[in-house]
């Protein structure tokens, strides 16, 4: 079994290989200033109530955005797993050519959501991850990291709102009925849905505007992507794979192991 570990802004995502197969995954909220014990307490629990021995794991892959939180994962995999992850940073394989000015400064999420999107459904495509921040990354036909843009994620969009503001409170992130809205519920609701729908509509025009190919595949990750999905009648996104960067980085270990 392979171990994979994705630590994002907000969550730390991991999922357990057999063979080619997720058969397992969990969610944990990120908190700096958790210990490796406690990380590896959490760990403990989550693996006994899959009844996976803890020290099964033939390798283990991790990606992390939380460069202070990167040596308490290491350590907690070495002391409570057995073994040291390896890392996705300078020097893999990704099977990706980078063509960025310094590719250093590419998030490893970015990478690890390419590489799992360019070889499950094929290039050119266009691959938006719907999470703190959202990303937008353009592939090539022939599997060149083209670059792209980002944006605020819709959660972190909205909370700039609130946090600003003195009167506008926390709203659940759904379509209202109509975009005219009657209340200031529905007002704040109707401006995020519709209003991030056309961030994305426009982004993935002008993606495919400037890369010359009009019928690029659009691959969506991250749960906030369904909120684009229900609101508009245009197929803005042709797939959305929530486990794709857990997919990405099992490809990515694959090709180094």
């Amino acid at each position: 079994m392979i171990l994979v570990i994705d630590v994002g802004n907000t969550n730390i995502k991991i999922g357990v290989f057999e063979n080619d197969s997720l058969i397992y995954s969990w969610r944990l909220s990120v908190k700096v200033v958790r210990t490796a014990d406690e990380i590896g307490i959490v760990l403990a629990g989550l693996f006994g109530s899959a009844n996976i021995d803890m020290k099964s794991f033939d390798g283990i892959i991790m990606s992390s955005v939380q460069p202070s939180l990167n040596y308490t994962m290491e350590h907690a995999c070495e002391y409570y797993l057995g073994k040291k992850p390896m890392m996705v940073g300078v020097g893999i394989k990704t099977g990706l050519n980078i063509k960025y000015s310094n590719p250093q400064e590419v998030g490893a999420d970015r990478i690890v959501n390419s590489v799992a999107a360019y070889r499950l459904y094929g290039g050119p495509c266009i691959v938006v991850d719907f999470g703190t921040a959202t990303t937008f990354n353009v592939v090539s036909e022939k599997g060149a990291f083209m670059g792209g843009c980002i944006a605020p994620g819709i959660i972190t969009a909205l909370e700039g709102l609130v946090n600003n503001t003195a009167k506008l409170p926390r709203v659940e992130i759904v379509k209202p009925d109509s975009i005219i809205a009657k209340n200031t519920v529905a007002g704040l609701q109707a401006g995020m849905t519709y209003g991030y729908t056309g961030l994305v509509k426009y982004i993935i025009q002008k993606l495919k505007e400037e890369s010359g190919c009009e019928n690029m595949k659009v691959i969506a990750t991250g749960g906030l992507s369904e909120i684009v999905l229900n609101v508009d009648n245009d197929k803005i996104i042709d797939i959305v794979d929530r486990s794709l960067t857990l997919k990405g980085l099992k490809l990515i270990y694959d090709l180094n192991a």
